[in-house]
């Protein structure tokens, strides 16, 4: 351990630009044994570990996996990361390093490079996973049940965590395959969807039932599984696309983000009920800055458009998407605009044409300053499709009778993730709003905890 002085921090290798434009397979190849354990050897062994400690919102036993890998003792690395992970294969694929456990890292900040942390908790669990290894769950215990609404992150994370402490589980999903923002709101170029379907085998195993195509307040009543079922968690995710609010945003040829997305997602599962948009030699504008833009921009120069340009309201330096994102974007040919924040959607018959867009500027008023608009400055550029990154907003809950909801729509929790019902829980988008899966996963956990220590009389 302790090795940074003499080994130079590793990412893994990635397919060339012009060829991963060619298909949607993930980009990223993975450490072999080898390598994963060299970079593991970097880790300072840190007595206060920032990665763990500040940088994860899980709170993984980074420091102790890593010690376990450069050992070359993987199994006890794998157990490591999957006892306070619940799915850190995906978690490694798909969370914003730089932004959590390695822009935390001690390594970082000194100028050597912080430790490929991401990389290697992948590599290990797939490596594992390659040779056999399983999720061990135990037969029913406490004799109780939970139901889970949703089955994205949050909830997979909560069902996770049940079914270890020997819940019987049923997850009711309203889409026709289980994973919600892992399968439809990821693309496969950042994680198969192999490696979400794995983790619902895992579950399926234990015996969890999943239910998929159930809308739950529609298809079954939530009153039937308060009365049915001793403790619920509500996950179900914020998936209505947040909107600029300007002139025409609701032409022809406007869509919001995670539309685009899951019907590009559906369309490779072979489904042609909500295919995307043609988006062959299209001009496409991708309006906001963070990991779900450079998705868009990404998916549609894959499905063929003639170009895909990113236009965001501050600089490059206030985007909130990873860093990795961004330069893979750029590197398959998307073009980015800053400091330009949308006026109006340009419209001719009803149809989108283009978007105008004003020039701004940050006035040093807080953490990330104050935006200001230039008057004047308004320009335009030209598109035959408009995808709004904006974010996304709360969708209708009236079904959720007895549960309190803010005025956005977002459930209201205590801090073990407990709703104003007394045997409902909820996490994740449902809750915060538009965030991060490893927030979501770490919502799931708490409230998972809450249950267990409430329905064992703990």
């Amino acid at each position: 351990m302790q090795n940074f002085i003499k080994v130079e921090r590793l990412s893994p290798k990635k397919t060339h630009a012009l060829e991963r434009l060619a298909h949607f397979g993930e980009i990223y190849s993975l450490f072999d044994d080898v390598k994963a354990g060299t970079q593991a050897e970097r880790c300072a062994q840190c007595g206060n570990p920032y990665c763990a400690v500040i940088g994860c919102p899980l709170h993984n036993y980074i420091p102790y996996w890593l010690k376990a890998s450069a050992e070359n003792d993987r199994k006890t690395a794998f157990k490591l990361g999957n006892e306070t992970s619940p799915f850190p294969e995906i978690l490694g694929r798909i969370c914003p390093q730089d932004k959590l456990c390695e822009g935390a890292c001690t390594l970082g900040a000194d100028n050597f490079g912080a430790v490929s942390i991401g990389a290697i908790e992948t590599a290990v669990t797939e490596g594992e996973f390659e040779l056999g290894a399983t999720i061990d769950y135990p037969k029913a215990v406490l004799k109780k049940r939970a139901a889970i609404i949703g089955s994205g992150p949050a909830s997979l994370s909560a069902a996770t965590f049940l079914a270890r402490a020997g819940l019987t589980i049923e997850i009711f999903e309203k889409d026709e395959r289980a994973g919600g923002l892992l399968t439809y709101g990821i693309p496969n170029f950042k994680l198969d969807k192999r490696v979400v379907n794995r983790r619902f085998e895992f579950l399926a195993k234990a015996g969890v039932k999943i239910h998929l195509g159930v809308e739950v307040g529609k298809d079954i009543n939530f009153d039937d599984l308060l009365r049915d079922f001793d403790a619920i968690f509500v996950g179900v995710g914020a998936r209505r696309p947040a909107r600029a609010k300007i002139e025409n945003e609701n032409a022809e040829g406007v869509i919001g983000a995670v539309d685009f997305l899951s019907a590009a997602q559906r369309e490779l599962f072979g489904s042609t009920k909500k295919s995307p948009r043609n988006m062959k030699n299209k001009h496409i504008v991708v309006i906001g800055g963070g990991d779900t833009a450079m998705d868009c921009v990404r998916t549609a120069l894959r499905l063929g458009a003639r170009s895909a340009t990113c236009v965001y309201r501050r600089d490059e330096a206030k985007m909130p998407g990873s860093k990795k994102e961004y330069e893979n974007a750029k590197e398959e040919g998307a073009i980015f605009t800053f400091n330009r924040a949308p006026s109006k959607i340009l419209v001719k018959n009803g149809k989108a044409i283009g978007a105008e867009f004003e020039e701004t500027k940050i006035v040093d008023d807080g953490k990330r300053g104050k935006l200001v608009v230039v008057s004047g400055s308004a320009t335009t550029i030209d598109a035959d499709i408009v995808i709004m990154a904006l974010g996304f907003e709360h969708q209708d809950k009236s079904w959720l009778k007895g549960v309190n909801l803010d005025k956005r729509g977002a459930i209201i929790v205590g801090e073990d993730g407990q709703t104003s019902a007394d045997k409902v829980y909820g996490g994740g988008d449902a809750v915060r709003g538009a965030s991060l899966a490893v927030n979501a996963a770490a919502d799931g956990k708490k409230a998972a905890f809450a249950i267990i220590k409430r329905l064992s009389g703990a």
